[in-house]
């Protein structure tokens, strides 16, 4: 009892009342009291009166002892409490028709039509119940071949001990599926840029992509998990294409679809880093190198029962498929809102968005130099040079029309505006803006804005005018326009042949 109840981690008293259960005699009669009281007969038991009717014996189910209203049984179908089940002797067809995923009432009819089972319903129910518990429709093994297919995964590695604090990184593990061959890597994060790196350093350490890549639905490489159409972190999807495979990720709660790699994680937390302590993030991941090489690499596989290393170097190493010539580049990424003003916010800094994503969310990819846009179906948008943590960055294309004053668009722009006028208007703005410059900007948008108020006959002949007398002011085209049509303007010459100087009309006083 105490070997038992140590082995066991029990209580010496738990022990015993079972034994005690085991040794004790089974019932084999039960008789009707006077009050209904079935009392179990043993040897001790006074026998029962004269002409009282004798009970039958009766093999007892479990719990049936000390039942008051129980009848005596006269026999037990299931098998667990020593009897029987009529449909032992039918098995085999019942398990055939279970493997066919045939319901326990077609199993059933198909017992007494085609073989002559004279069985209840009932009864090949609970057999069907006891076999579905035991058995199952095996699972197929899913082989690859050479470079098709590589599953990743995350356990948890050893204590680090460092600077007086005690942390327990993430172990990540990448196996080839074909040869077993593996990487190992501890890292302190699982977010997005830590798994691709993990990825890429596992494919580099490889020396070679492979088809495709088994991932599990963590957030860092899934957004939507989704068996037919999962949400991929569009990171994760450029990392694929720049690395010419395809990532799929299980089905969420099925981890036999990365069998390979679920019993790579335990191999690797079981026989390497295990009850060990280390220094160092970097401390740690030196040894599993070396533990790769000297153990994982030799050991012979239980599954393909050869040796992980010469079979990888040999089958799988030459067929994988080659590395681009330039690492996946680092950048930062997410969705922003675009502000009512038009720009997102990155890093501190803004940029400008077209103005038909006000309101709505777009990417953002912050790169070493760049600043790219793209829409929700990865589209791009837009792209801008990095600013200054504070600035804005704006593109001329993202202002919308109606948000354009017209003094941005130039002092051409408002020139052709006056020549579609008329060639009088044209002129004579031409020549204001050659001698007033920047200040006339505002004359032409007040000339343009003059142009919508009175014909453009009558513009024409003021401005006409105004030129010849070398008018430039806006108010000088207003009082033109302002003056009857008939009136003849007469213009006075300042200096001409015929005009003498006025000191020759100068009368000189008498002295």
């Amino acid at each position: 009892m105490r070997r038992i109840a140590r082995e066991l981690s029990l209580n010496r008293e738990t022990v015993g009342k079972y034994l005690r259960a085991a040794k004790a005699k089974p019932a084999t009669e039960v008789t009707l009291g006077s009050a209904g009281k079935i009392e179990a007969q043993r040897g001790s038991a006074p026998p029962p009166p004269a002409g009282a009717d004798e009970a039958k014996p009766a093999t007892v189910t479990l719990g049936s002892v000390g039942n008051e209203t129980r009848k005596p049984a006269t026999a037990v179908t299931l098998g667990s409490a020593g009897g029987k089940s009529s449909c032992a002797s039918w098995r085999g067809s019942i398990e055939a028709g279970l493997v066919q995923r045939l319901s326990a009432k077609r199993i059933h009819q198909d017992l007494s039509a085609e073989h002559g089972f004279t069985g209840s319903y009932q009864a090949v129910k609970r057999f069907v119940r006891q076999l579905e518990v035991r058995t199952g429709i095996p699972f197929r093994r899913m082989e690859c071949g050479p470079a098709d297919e590589l599953q990743v995964d995350f356990g948890q590695g050893a204590w680090v001990e460092e600077n007086g604090k005690r942390r327990r990184p993430h172990l990540f593990r990448a196996v080839l599926s074909y040869s077993r061959k593996a990487y190992s890597e501890v890292v302190w994060r699982q977010d997005t840029e830590t798994f691709i790196r993990c990825l890429e350093n596992a494919l580099r350490f490889l020396g070679g992509s492979v088809r495709t890549i088994v991932i599990d639905n963590l957030k860092a490489g899934v957004i939507q998990a989704d068996w037919y159409d999962p949400e991929l972190n569009p990171k994760i999807r450029d990392f694929a294409t720049h690395y010419t495979t395809v990532i799929l990720p299980t089905k969420p709660g099925v981890p036999r679809h990365k069998g390979k790699i679920e019993s790579g994680i335990n191999f690797a937390q079981e026989n390497a880093v295990k009850g060990r302590r280390f220094g160092s993030l970097g401390a740690q991941n030196i040894f599993l190198g070396e533990w790769e090489k000297n153990v994982a690499d030799t050991r012979i596989h239980g599954t393909i029962r050869q040796q992980v290393g010469p079979l990888f170097r040999t089958a799988e190493q030459p067929v994988l498929l080659a590395l681009p010539a330039s690492l996946f580049p680092s950048f930062k990424e997410g969705k922003r809102r675009v502000h009512l003003d038009g720009y997102v916010e990155f890093d501190k800094a803004y940029y400008s968005a077209p103005p038909e994503y006000v309101g709505r969310e777009v990417w953002v990819r912050g790169e070493s130099r760049l600043v790219r846009l793209f829409n929700l179906r990865m589209e791009p948008i837009g792209v801008h040079a990095r600013a200054m943590v504070g600035r804005f960055a704006t593109k001329d294309e993202h202002i919308h029309s109606h948000k354009r004053h017209v003094i941005e668009r130039g002092a051409s722009h408002l020139l052709a505006r006056c020549r579609q006028i008329g060639p009088g208007t044209g002129a004579w703005a031409q020549a204001m803006y050659q001698h007033r410059g920047v200040e006339g900007l505002r004359v032409l948008q007040g000339l343009i804005h003059l142009a919508k108020k009175h014909p453009v006959a009558d513009l024409e002949r003021a401005t006409t005018a105004l030129l010849a007398r070398a008018a430039w002011r806006l108010r000088d085209v207003s009082n033109a326009l302002s003056e009857p049509a008939n009136v003849v303007q007469v213009d006075f010459l300042e200096t001409h042949p015929l005009i003498r100087n006025l000191d020759c009309y100068r009368v000189p006083f008498p002295s």
